[in-house]
């Protein structure tokens, strides 16, 4: 599992030490700081506490851009299922940093595929983000729906990703599915995503800024819900088959995951705020109104994200549920106490 101190990857390997017994699980990280090393950390403490007997876990760390890590890597433990969640992440820092992305998300991503040809895998599982709907108007997004417009690197990178899986499906028939996660949420996320940068600002009594003059909308997707999604998944890699021409019909799949239920900014921040003072975060007199600035759109935003779940509901008989108030809630009790810590 290629980043493995991440957010969703820490949640991942949580789970498959209480769900698949007696497991070799490697986990790859380069422990960037495009956020917090502290964080990463922290996720990695957690998983070094809890690994159950018979397992059997390793965390390197390393950068999948380096080929020789990752050839050495599958030439020593023959991985079975590959899930690469590695990546740099971030609408708006792909404007400032391209550089990063292409090194993590092309050359990476391109690293993992050649490593899948040359020592076979039953399953590659890897991270697309919504973000490839770009600027969609037909709402929710669906898998069969043209993503060929792009309106951020980040975007462009991830849908790069979907096109170079398929090739390398084709090719060496090599089972792949990609998973379009939107707006991934919950306690100890990434501090670029608005909910975790909100109440780090209003904790010190900063202004918030809510992007289009907060008519926006998201669909809100708490982290447990991905990691359910993406177990399913892993289990259940498309099947190998011959074309009608003699030659392997591509074993490949995309999935969306998220809520199927967007919620507005602003809906999203007055729960928040109410979280943050439940919680303790925030004291109860707190003004709010003194501490939000509507602003206009950002470069590389969209206006709305919102997922369709059909063929998740359909292959898998999944589909996220956890609401926003749950899920908001989870985060403000996780952060009132890994800061007073």
């Amino acid at each position: 599992m290629t980043g493995a101190a991440g957010f969703i990857g820490s949640n991942l390997v949580k789970r498959l030490f209480s769900d698949v017994s007696g497991a070799t699980i490697v986990g790859i990280d380069n422990m960037n700081d495009y956020y917090d090393v502290t964080l990463k950390e922290y996720r990695l403490k957690q998983l070094g506490d809890i690994v159950p007997e018979g397992t059997s876990w390793h965390f390197i760390k390393g950068d999948i851009a380096d080929r020789a890590t990752i050839d050495g890597i599958f030439a020593e433990f023959r991985p079975q299922v590959v899930v690469n969640l590695a990546a740099q992440a971030g609408v708006r820092y792909s404007i400032t940093n391209p550089d990063a992305y292409i090194q993590s998300n092309l050359i990476g991503f391109y690293n993992i595929l050649e490593a899948c040809r040359n020592h076979p895998v039953e399953h590659l599982v890897y991270a697309s983000s919504s973000s490839v709907y770009g600027s969609n108007k037909k709402v929710p997004y669906s898998t069969d729906d043209k993503v060929d417009n792009p309106v951020s690197l980040y975007a462009a990178t991830k849908k790069s990703n979907e096109l170079m899986a398929h090739a390398y499906s084709k090719l060496y028939n090599i089972p792949s599915t990609g998973l379009r996660f939107f707006t991934v949420y919950g306690p100890a996320g990434r501090p670029d995503m608005a909910y975790f940068g909100f109440t780090n600002k209003l904790r010190k009594g900063e202004t918030i800024q809510i992007f289009n003059f907060g008519n926006c909308k998201r669909d809100f997707t708490y982290v447990d819900d991905i990691v359910e999604g993406v177990v399913r998944i892993m289990q259940g890699a498309p099947e190998k088959r011959q074309g009608d021409d003699g030659l392997p019909v591509p074993p490949y799949a995309v999935y969306n995951i998220g809520n199927n239920q967007p919620e507005n900014l602003l809906t999203f921040v007055d729960i928040l705020q109410q979280e943050l003072i439940r919680a303790g975060v925030l004291p109860a007199d707190y003004d709010f109104e003194a501490h939000k600035k509507l602003v206009p759109m950002q470069p590389g935003d969209v206006p709305v994200t919102y997922a369709d779940t059909s063929a998740l509901e359909r292959d898998f008989g999944f589909k996220p549920s956890t609401s926003l108030r749950d899920g908001l809630r989870a985060f403000a009790e996780w952060y009132a106490e890994f800061y007073k810590n």
